[in-house]
């Protein structure tokens, strides 16, 4: 039995080469195909416009619809650039606004975009909801949602290799390495992993807006509105699933200059 987990978790670690991300060059830990993720995807983002009010015909939402056309046209342009026009297949652009206090915006897997109208205020331009569009259509292209269930899967097979391995031990001590393994894996694995798709989608959007045509200078001033809008209520950043405020903003002022380089070849420049 021992054996047979471990072997389990050995194979599943082999297939971690599998796949490169052509927006990052990277191989990619996902086990969960675009046909077996997005159909479900699809389906859930379709209760949940049926359970919340979906804003139309209104400025903003033409807004919302613009900006996500202008994002998309412009992840269409570099993955054409690098020769993965066929990395879009299965992707069902969608953008909606959502009536709702959070200030939060988000991108299930195929491209289904929520914006919820609470961010508005912060985003306050066309340039602050591409940062926001931007980094929540990063996600989907950088299949982030499949990484995350990949790690889970991962996780759940080493799980079961500690309870296995200590299952001949008091239940202290089969308590005591459940509860390690559990900290770890959180504050060790899934935390950090979190925090390295954020940045990640981060890059990405900066990149993507920019070739859209707006001012990735412009992301920096979200994000300080974003900060302030915290109130500095964020909790430590090793205990969040996002980067902190001021280590975000630093991030992005050091991508500035390779975002601009990039949309420089599609012929797009700012003062």
């Amino acid at each position: 039995m021992k054996k047979n987990i471990l072997v389990g978790v050995v194979a599943i670690g082999m297939m971690c080469s599998c796949a490169t991300n052509p927006l990052t060059g990277k191989k990619t830990l996902n086990f969960v195909s675009n046909d077996e993720l997005f159909p479900t995807s699809f389906q859930q983002y379709g209760t949940f416009l049926q359970e919340n009010k979906v804003i139309s015909g209104t400025t903003d939402a033409k807004k919302v619809e613009t900006v996500g056309m202008k994002i998309k046209a412009a992840a269409e342009k570099y993955l054409a650039s690098v020769g993965q026009t066929e990395y879009l297949k299965g992707y069902a652009w969608e953008y909606k606004l959502v009536e709702s206090p959070d200030v939060n915006a988000w991108c299930m897997p195929g491209g289904k975009i929520v914006v919820y109208s609470g961010i508005l205020p912060i985003t306050k331009n066309d340039p602050g909801l591409a940062t926001v569009m931007g980094h929540e259509v990063s996600h989907a292209l950088a299949n982030h949602g499949a990484q995350r269930m990949s790690v889970s899967q991962i996780q759940e097979y080493v799980g079961m290799g500690v309870a296995v391995a200590t299952s001949g031990k008091s239940a202290t001590t089969q308590q005591a390495f459940n509860t390690a393994y559990g900290l770890g894996s959180q504050y060790g694995v899934t935390l950090p992993f979190s925090r390295s798709n954020e940045t990640e989608a981060d890059k990405i959007g900066l990149t993507l807006m920019a070739i859209a045509g707006y001012n990735p200078e412009e992301a920096i001033e979200f994000w300080t509105r974003m900060s302030a809008n915290s109130g500095g209520a964020a909790q430590p950043e090793f205990m969040s699933t996002h980067p902190s405020d001021a280590t975000r903003i630093a991030n992005l002022k050091a991508m500035i200059p390779e975002a601009k380089a990039t949309a420089a070849k599609f012929g797009v420049t700012f003062k």
